[in-house]
């Protein structure tokens, strides 16, 4: 494709995107209105199978791995790569404190351990009305499209009820990328960084991450004989207090936490319970820290339920390996990242303990992953923090009851689907012989 050709597209994409912003608002504000639990996503997936269906793609496939969506489009103009373009579509057990004219007013009344409220306090309500908006402008511009667009709806990222499969994970078992296969993968994240930003971590950028689940087994007994039996409680305190001293054990190049979300007993006020479940999360920026930290943590539950005559299990469950941005592709779509955000908008950050099974996809196949910006936030004098813009909302992170996303973002999200897929296709955006 010759140079003006190039820019032609890019300026069309631009003018197409703008065109669809209103459309992508209104989709966000709907699905905001109307969230879904993991592995639940029934009306979610419906929703985006039917704009995808009346774009006319060339597949639509539904109900992989229960409500996972994928669209495929064929380029007229004929070409080996294939873009995979990733969103994920279901909601958290939060009460919406957010304050917008769109909250949720949602409750699950059959979820496995509810009724909970629900709520997109993640920002994935943003993150499928933006690749729903990419689909309609790549569609328009299909003539002009060399190689094939997977559009990937993805459920159950929160991580599914434990007794269910479902996910990243699940998509790729069940075959969702298997033909034809990508030969990059893009998607990105909304957060709390500043508004129509764009921020990267060459190597990993999210944590790997394995749900934790401490069962502390004891002698049930009347309150009024604890001698009688042995109290579970005791031990679970213990081991609630000794989760947040294991870091001290792993070395400070090695970031984690440990954090115990979810206390369960089998008690009543005058009983002592005979179990006591814990409920909590493992993140690492490494392999080898979660390996030892996996290790630490078995033998200090089994050792402080024998300290106290109980007994304890461990279990790592949902194990999501961290999100891993391979430097070549960081570097072959900055130039890109720059031209949609602006030159100085775009920012290499820390990695975070956030995880994201997005890796299931990015680390088989090749490709990015990034941060767009939507709060009223900046960085601070040094560039060493996030602050709060003067007069603004304010910094409110993800999974917060009252996180907020500026819908200024989605245009951004839009052009930068588009644009990163146009881009990768015609061989600009490629660590294939050097490209």
């Amino acid at each position: 494709m010759a140079s003006s050709d190039t820019e032609a597209l890019r300026n069309r994409i631009d003018v197409l995107a703008a065109e669809v912003e209103r459309k992508v608002i209104d989709w966000r504000h709907h699905l905001h209105a109307h969230p879904e639990l993991s592995n639940r996503e029934t009306r979610t997936a419906a929703y985006v199978a039917e704009h995808l269906r009346a774009l006319g793609l060339d597949e639509v496939r539904t109900g992989i791995a229960d409500h996972g969506v994928v669209g495929v489009l064929r380029g007229r103009r004929p070409g080996h790569r294939v873009m995979a373009l990733r969103a994920d579509i279901d909601a958290l057990p939060v009460k919406e404190a957010s304050g917008v004219d769109f909250a949720s007013t949602v409750v699950d009344e059959d979820y496995p351990g509810g009724p909970f409220p629900v709520a997109h306090s993640c920002g994935h309500d943003t993150h499928t009305a933006m690749l729903m908006g990419a689909a309609e402008v790549l569609s328009a511009v299909r003539d002009e499209v060399t190689g094939t667009v997977l559009f990937v709806f993805q459920p159950a990222e929160e991580g599914p009820p434990l007794d269910e499969d479902g996910g990243a994970r699940a998509m790729l078992a069940a075959g969702a990328l298997d033909d034809p296969s990508p030969s990059m993968v893009f998607g990105m994240h909304i957060g709390p960084t500043p508004l129509n930003t764009v921020a990267y971590r060459p190597g990993v950028q999210y944590a790997a991450s394995s749900v934790l689940k401490i069962t502390v087994t004891g002698r049930q007994v009347h309150g009024s004989t604890p001698w009688l039996g042995v109290d579970p409680m005791p031990v679970a305190a213990a081991i609630i207090t000794a989760m947040g001293q294991l870091y001290r054990q792993v070395p400070a190049t090695d970031p984690l936490t440990i954090s115990i979300g979810h206390v369960e007993d089998v008690g009543r006020f005058n009983i002592i319970g005979g179990t006591v479940t814990l409920m909590g999360t493992i993140r690492c920026l490494s392999p080898a820290a979660m390996e030892k930290v996996s290790a630490l943590v078995e033998r200090t539950v089994d050792h402080l339920a024998q300290a106290y005559e109980a007994s304890a299990t461990t279990e790592l469950l949902q194990p999501v390996p961290a999100v891993f941005n391979a430097p070549e592709w960081v570097d072959a779509a900055i130039p890109t990242l720059r031209r949609v955000a602006g030159e100085d908008r775009v920012f290499e950050v820390q990695p975070n303990l956030g995880y994201d099974d997005v890796s299931e996809f990015v680390n088989k196949y090749g490709g990015l992953y990034v941060m767009l910006g939507a709060q009223d936030s900046q960085f601070n004098a040094e560039g060493t923090g996030l602050e709060p813009v003067p007069g603004g909302r304010g910094i409110v992170p993800n999974h917060n009851p009252a996180f907020y996303a500026d819908d200024a973002a989605l245009v951004t999200g839009v052009r930068l689907h588009a644009h990163t897929t146009v881009e990768h296709l015609a061989g600009r955006l490629s660590v294939e012989d050097g490209g």
